[in-house]
């Protein structure tokens, strides 16, 4: 059977009149009887009671009828399903992001996109930015939100857009600073409190920009870091301070999670900065990373 037969029972079943239908379908009656027979014989059941002076359904027609109408109102929504496809009011975006991002850029460019484009499915993955870098590489994903390599690090099939700055605070013990194991002027971490005890780090395969950029701070002050754990996700270096396995230098935004046992406290002397940004294939055309992208671009400028 196809679409035409389709039509021509739903028209026939809805009239009861096969000339009434005909003329509503633009056709003859001969070939719409035709079409009905072919149909009914295809599918092995008569649909509809015929005699000289009246037409209904069967009770097998009747039934099917409800079954027709679901479908050819299906084909009926397929054009506009392609055009918002098409111009990504629907669809699939497919976002990465380092758990840093979480307590900073990721909940207000998530939710404003999805207030635009409730249609559209978001599907978030946390990754490293390492692994999110190598996945985009691997056509995996659409964009990822990543702390960014060093200058020139990055693929020239990846496309990159700064999205946030913000500087590096300390995240210690509580129980460190009742024991006063660590003490703070005007509120804030000393350099030479800090070089005194454990870190807590990323790894620098996973983040080395982070990870480089916690170490050349306490280089610049003259004394190594003593790490003393490292760990891939926030969640777990923030639970790691709280066991007193040591402080950590997170971003300023992590004062959002907040953990039993842990204080935040800013760091004395020009505390470095940490960049975290959007990075996406290069001729990626899939039209709800095209509106993504755009909504980037509109959130940053009113930033």
């Amino acid at each position: 059977m196809d679409i035409r037969q389709l039509r021509h029972f739903r028209a026939v079943a809805e009239t009861l009149h096969f000339g009434r239908a005909a003329e509503a379908l633009g056709m003859t009656q001969p070939p719409l009887s035709q079409s009905i027979l072919r149909l009914e014989q295809e599918l092995g059941a008569p649909l509809f009671l015929r005699t000289k002076r009246s037409v209904a359904l069967t009770p097998f027609g009747a039934q099917w009828l409800a079954h027709v109408r679901t479908a050819l109102d299906g084909v009926g929504a397929l054009a506009d399903i392609a055009r918002r496809l098409r111009d990504g009011e629907a669809g699939r975006l497919e976002l990465s992001f380092v758990s840093t991002a979480d307590y900073s850029i990721l909940p207000l460019l998530v939710r404003r996109y999805a207030a635009l484009h409730p249609d559209v499915e978001i599907a978030l993955t946390e990754a490293t930015s390492d692994v999110q870098i190598a996945a985009l590489l691997d056509g995996k994903g659409q964009a990822g939100i990543v702390i960014p390599p060093a200058e020139g690090a990055l693929s020239k099939v990846l496309l990159y857009r700064k999205l946030v700055s913000e500087p590096l605070i300390a995240a210690v013990p509580e129980s460190w600073l009742a024991e006063k194991r660590l003490s703070l002027r005007a509120g804030k971490l000393p350099p030479a409190q800090l070089i005194q005890v454990p870190l807590v780090i990323f790894p620098r395969r996973s983040a080395p920009a982070f990870h480089d950029l916690v170490l050349d701070y306490y280089a610049a002050h003259g004394a190594p870091a003593r790490i003393a754990q490292e760990a891939i996700q926030m969640q777990t270096i923030i639970a790691l301070v709280s066991a007193g396995m040591g402080i950590a230098l997170v971003p300023a935004s992590l004062r959002n999670l907040a953990r039993t046992g842990v204080r935040y406290v800013d760091l004395m002397d020009g505390a470095p900065s940490l960049e975290t940004g959007l990075v996406w294939r290069r001729g990626d055309a899939t039209p709800t990373l095209s509106r993504f992208l755009a909504m980037v671009d509109e959130t940053l400028a009113r930033a």
